[in-house]
This record gives C-alpha cells, sequence and structure tokens, in this order.
C-alpha cells in the first residue's frame, strides 16, 4: 500500500480543515516545496496535493506550488482541486504532474471522466467524497442525492481506475477511517482504492494495508505529530506487524 501525504494550499500555504469546513482553515506549514521535501526525506513517494482555492472557483489556483513540487521534490505527486475541463487535466500531466484527481466535473460530466481516461488511462483518478453516504461536490459545499457506491461503479463503468473515497465526517477528526464504508467500496468495485480522512495512527495504516487498499492519505495527523510517516511508509510497504 502506497502512503499519500497531503499538502492542502489555501492562498498559498499548507493548511488543514476539519470535515471539509473552509472557515475552520489553519497553517500547519509555511512552505509547501519545503514540507514536501520533508516527506521525501521520510521515505514517501509520493505527495497528495489539494488545490482548495481551486475547487472553490473551479479553476486551477495554486498550479505553480504543484509544479515546482513536481519538478524539485523528488515525489510522485497527484492533484486535485479545480480541474473542470480537459485543457486542465493536459496541462497538469504534461508538465510533470504524476496523476490528476477528478472530483466535481466527475459528477457533472461522466462523458468528461470517459474521454480523459481514454486519453491517459491511470493518470485519471476520480475523487469520491461523501456526507452520510451521498456524494458532495464544489469543495464539499454541495450535497447531491448520488450514493457513494452507485457512483463508484458508474467511474468504473466509464473506465476509471483509481478511486480516492473520503468519508467527509472523518476528515481532519483523528477518530480513525470509515473501515465500513471503505470496505463495502473495496468489493463493490475493481478499482484501486486509497483511503481518506481520519487516519491517526500507525494501526490505521495497518487495518487499510490488510483491507487490501491501494492507499492511504494521510494529512493531520502528520502535521499534529500524531503519526510517523517514515514508520507509516515502513508498515505499509513491507506489512510489518504493528
Amino acid at each position: 500500500m502506497i502512503v499519500f501525504p497531503a499538502i492542502d494550499i489555501k492562498g498559498g500555504v499548507c493548511v488543514r480543515l476539519y470535515q471539509g469546513d473552509y472557515a475552520t482553515a489553519h497553517k500547519v506549514a509555511e512552505d509547501p516545496l519545503a514540507t514536501a521535501r520533508s516527506f521525501f526525506r521520510a521515505g514517501a513517494r509520493w505527495v497528495h496535493l489539494v488545490d482548495l482555492d481551486g475547487a472553490k472557483e473551479k479553476r486551477p489556483v495554486n498550479s505553480a506550488v504543484f509544479l515546482k513540487i513536481a519538478e524539485q521534490s523528488g515525489l510522485m505527486t497527484e492533484v486535485g482541486g479545480g480541474i473542470r475541463t480537459m485543457e486542465t487535466v493536459d496541462f497538469y500531466l504534461s508538465h510533470g504532474i504524476s496523476r490528476v484527481i477528478l472530483g466535481s466535473a466527475a459528477l457533472g460530466d461522466p462523458g468528461f471522466v470517459r474521454l480523459a481516461v481514454k486519453k491517459y488511462g491511470g493518470k485519471i483518478a476520480v475523487g469520491i467524497d461523501a456526507r452520510g453516504g451521498r456524494v458532495a461536490s464544489e469543495g464539499w459545499t454541495k450535497e447531491s442525492d448520488v450514493g457513494y457506491l452507485e457512483f463508484a461503479k458508474e467511474m468504473e463503468a466509464v473506465g476509471v481506475k483509481h478511486i480516492v473515497f473520503t468519508d467527509i465526517s472523518k476528515d481532519g477528526m483523528l477518530s480513525g477511517p470509515n473501515f465500513e464504508m471503505l470496505d463495502r467500496l473495496n468489493r463493490a468495485v475493481s478499482c484501486e482504492i486509497t483511503a481518506s480522512g481520519g487516519i491517526s495512527n500507525l494501526r490505521n495504516i495497518a487495518d487499510l494495508r490488510d483491507f487490501g487498499l491501494y492507499g492511504a492519505i494521510c494529512g493531520k495527523a502528520l502535521y499534529a505529530g500524531k503519526l510517523d510517516l517514515a514508520a507509516a511508509v515502513k508498515a505499509a510497504r513491507e506489512g510489518q506487524k504493528i
């Protein structure tokens, strides 16, 4: 399993939110590139990047920060937030970003996802952010009537190979992932599943690994000093006993 340390950018700096609420944004690091480099030194090989401003404005806002990280950190990069057009997908993937994550655009336009997957294959992921089992969009500010499993199966049908799943109620709470929802999702589709939200300790990493998930995104636990990234990477990669 791959551990993805997370960098969420708002106003050019690294922030964290509680349950996706922008009003709770608080700075956790000043320099995104220095933060990414520290992740690389700890043994990470990927970083999960989110353009919080872009998610709200429906266009890339912090792309310069992400391209700098892709070029200078040594990490492979996946980017989400504000990716609504094929032009933006083309831009990121032609400028060193390893994978892009489609969220709100995927919910509103499955045809767009189909075209992106046809062109780029596994470099396209879909983010499924759920509140109460229903898919949320627009930077988590709007909730749809679409169930998360229904949406995942629709994305699988158009060729998506990677899904990033977040239970919004768990995000930033350090209360553990929603294992029940993740297990249902992993059994429902053949896509590679990355868990996001609530991961707080090595036991969570081990349990997600044992579920056979593709990846685990870690954010607040790292910044709060609750989870050691090097130990998490080792546990995920080597299957060490916790």
